[in-house]
Order: C-alpha cells, then sequence, then structure tokens
C-alpha cells in the first residue's frame, strides 16, 4: 500500500463543519469512521497541525489528507453485490446504479464501487478502459444515481467510448433544483476547471484567464415543472466534464437541492422558509437530487438503436410527489396563523 496527500481549502459555506464531516462531504469516498482512524494515526492536518476528526472548522483553512492506495498493479476484488441491471447481452449491460455507490476503486475506496459488484457479476469486462476500470464507458459522481453502459469486450468499448466523444450517446438527467427557473430552456455553453482554491472541486468559467486550464462544456437545460421553491429540470449533458451539471446548475444560480459541494449555501437560505414535512424529506435524501433517468445509443455490434429508463430513487420520488401535492393544496412554506389549521393535516 501507498499514500495519496490531498489538499482541500474549506469554503465560506463549510465554516463551521466538524472535520469529519468536511471530508465525508467531498468527493474522496471516505466515511467519518474512516476519517477518525486517519486522524488517529496522524494522517490528516489543519493548517499543518495534526487534526482531530470532530474539530471545527474555519474558512479558508487548509486540510491534507494522507489517503491509503492499493498498489497499482492490485486489481480489484469480485464482490457478491446485488445490480439492478435493465439489459445485458454477451457485448454491454445497462445498469441502474444506486445513489451513495463509487463507480471504481480508488484513494481510500478499494471495495464496495460498482466495478467491485460487476466483477462479481461476470469476469467478461472490457479491459480497455484500465485495470481499475473494466468495462466503465462512462461515470456518475458517487451520490448521483441512475443509468451507465458498461462495455463486456474490448472492441464494444471503443465503440461506446467513440459514440461518447462523438456525442452520440444521449444522456438524460432529472434533476431538482433551488428556486425558481425563469426560462423554460437554456443552454449553458461555459468551459469547466478546477477551483483555483480547492483542487476537488471545479468551476465554470465563463472568461479566458492566463494560466488556467479549462475544458470546453456544454450542457442543455428544459424545465419540467416549477414547485415550491424549486423546479424540476431536464440536463442533457453534451460534454462529460468533472460534476458538469452540478456546476451548470450552480453557475445559473440554481443548485442541485441535497449538493452539499456547490448548493450549500443556498440550501441554508432556502430550506429555513420550508414547510417541516417538506423539510423532512429534502433532508432524507442523502445526496443531491440528480438521476440519470435515461440513456440511448447505438449497439456497438448490431447498430440497433437502444433506449433504456429509470425512475428516481425513493427519497427523490417521495420529495418530488410531496412538492406536487403541495402545489395542488396551496399548502407549501411556512403556514400562516390562518392557514395552520387548513394545512396541518398536509404536512
Amino acid at each position: 500500500m501507498s499514500e495519496s496527500l490531498i489538499s482541500l481549502i474549506v469554503g465560506n459555506e463549510e465554516a463551521g463543519l466538524r472535520l469529519d464531516v468536511f471530508i465525508a462531504r467531498r468527493d474522496l469516498a471516505l466515511t467519518r469512521s474512516q476519517v477518525e482512524k486517519l486522524t488517529k494515526s496522524k494522517r490528516v492536518w489543519v493548517n499543518r497541525e495534526a487534526a482531530r476528526a470532530g474539530q471545527k472548522l474555519r474558512a479558508g483553512d487548509r486540510v491534507e489528507v494522507e489517503v491509503p492506495v492499493g498498489s497499482e498493479d492490485e486489481s480489484p476484488a469480485a464482490e457478491a453485490v446485488r445490480l439492478d441491471i435493465l439489459y445485458e447481452d454477451e457485448y454491454l449491460l445497462v445498469v441502474n446504479k444506486p445513489q451513495g455507490m463509487v463507480v471504481h476503486p480508488g484513494p481510500g475506496r478499494r471495495s464496495g464501487t460498482l466495478v467491485n459488484a460487476l466483477l462479481g457479476h461476470t469476469q467478461a469486462l472490457a479491459k480497455g478502459a484500465g485495470p481499475h476500470r473494466p468495462g466503465i464507458v462512462h461515470r456518475l459522481d458517487r451520490d448521483t444515481s441512475g443509468l451507465m453502459v458498461v462495455a463486456k469486450s474490448d472492441a464494444a468499448f471503443a465503440e461506446l467510448s467513440r459514440q461518447v466523444r462523438q456525442r452520440e450517446l444521449e444522456r438524460r438527467y432529472l434533476a431538482l433544483v433551488w428556486g425558481r427557473v425563469r426560462q423554460d430552456r437554456i443552454l449553458v455553453d461555459t468551459p469547466i476547471g478546477h477551483h483555483r482554491k480547492e483542487w476537488m472541486r471545479m468551476a465554470a468559467v465563463p472568461r479566458p484567464q492566463a494560466g488556467r486550464r479549462v475544458r470546453s462544456a456544454a450542457t442543455d437545460i428544459r424545465v419540467l415543472e416549477r414547485l415550491t421553491r424549486m423546479t424540476l429540470v431536464e440536463a442533457r449533458p453534451a460534454t462529460g466534464r468533472t460534476h458538469q451539471i452540478r456546476v451548470h446548475l450552480a453557475h445559473q444560480g440554481h443548485p442541485v437541492v441535497g449538493d452539499r459541494l456547490y448548493g450549500l449555501r443556498r440550501a441554508r437560505k432556502e430550506q429555513a422558509a420550508l414547510a417541516m414535512g417538506t423539510l423532512a424529506r429534502v433532508r432524507a435524501l442523502g445526496g443531491q437530487a440528480l438521476h440519470a433517468q435515461s440513456v440511448g445509443f447505438r449497439h456497438p455490434v448490431t447498430g440497433q438503436k437502444l433506449t433504456f429508463s429509470v425512475g428516481p430513487p425513493q427519497a427523490m420520488a417521495e420529495l418530488l410527489a410531496h412538492l406536487q401535492t403541495e402545489a395542488e393544496t396551496g399548502c407549501a412554506g411556512r403556514p400562516k396563523r390562518s392557514e395552520g389549521k387548513r394545512c396541518m393535516g398536509k404536512r
């Protein structure tokens, strides 16, 4: 085993968080219990001093984490984890990844990933993506649920990867965002690069900046339904940059509900005005309300057009149903005294 040193800067919206909560919310695939073990073994520092798992952070603090990483020769292990498979043949499979599952092994996470589950299901996975990512054609963030296409042969991997590069593989996401999106349709064509101070975060970079590397990124956003203090949108990414949809929506002033990395400040403001029943359902999300609901592509061997769709996870579906009921009854937000009895049973 070796170690990888990761450096993070605490943002203004993250001030006051416990150290273990702060690290667990970043995309490092570390749980709070794992962070506690790392602090006890003096592998976590705040401003160059050994840190405690429960210490409170201030904006601008530098957090450094020495994360154990498996050797490059260590292959992911097969694990008996149930998969929600919508389609499978000898060339590929389409799987519904649950929220909270990391796609492939990386720093701090050697097991419990989608790759471990896939290897437990079949050893026939494409090697083209590398030894730690067999079969993985495209990825989803840990806390984003939904459909992924996995290649079982190198020929299938090559063709599906070409479709991704040529923007022929179509992906549609459902996202519940904060605020009322006024325009019915928005095309966000804004490059994305790493945040200047926090390398694990991404940022929209609308204008060229000397010495800053960015990549083009485009997302088509369409409003589906305007709800209480939130809007349900469909997002269609033309490119596949890290955190692209989350970054673009936050850049538009409408971060994804439940997004702890890009939407925490807006969430604190909006949640203060929510009815208790709505607030409880928001807190039950367990991550961002972002779901890859459909994927369409041509079969890499037969050329047949294939399209698959799947509904959002239970917590997101329950929040949507609750918001739609609120809109129908008019019992949204903190009730006025005169409305209390009428809305009491709706919460």
